[in-house]
């Protein structure tokens, strides 16, 4: 029964990210939104420097809140708080990290630091 539940849960879970992860869709116009973008990603802290070319992020919005998954590798960036200074543009609020992403229904950069780490990101979908 458990195994049910949780397989109706995750088809579920699929079917609004399917929905929400148009590539029409932009970040900026709805609070809840998935999509992934590909392109030069990069991270750099004391002990890595990774940089890839064909690398991708899974970005994930709920409210303000941004999650940013990596491949190749890149630590994930989660938990960032962001607030709207234009159409689509967020700028860092709180003391966790600074930065600025621009993020459309095409394009994600991402310049951002936290704690000693820089992400990177010029990508399109």
């Amino acid at each position: 029964m458990k195994f049910m539940l949780k397989s109706i849960a995750v088809l579920l879970l699929a079917a609004f990210a399917f929905t929400s992860c148009s590539k029409d869709t932009d970040p900026a116009d709805v609070d809840v939104f998935a999509g992934t973008f590909r392109g030069n990603i990069s991270y750099k802290d004391s002990e890595k420097d990774i940089t890839q070319a064909n690398g991708s992020v899974f970005v994930t919005k709920v409210g303000s809140r941004y999650d940013f998954r990596f491949s190749d590798g890149i630590p994930d960036l989660t938990g960032v708080q962001f607030e709207k200074k234009d159409a689509n543009t967020m700028v860092s609020i709180g003391s966790d990290g600074t930065g600025i992403i621009t993020i459309t229904k095409d394009k994600l950069s991402i310049g951002f630091t936290r704690a000693g780490r820089a992400w990177t990101a010029d990508c399109g979908r």
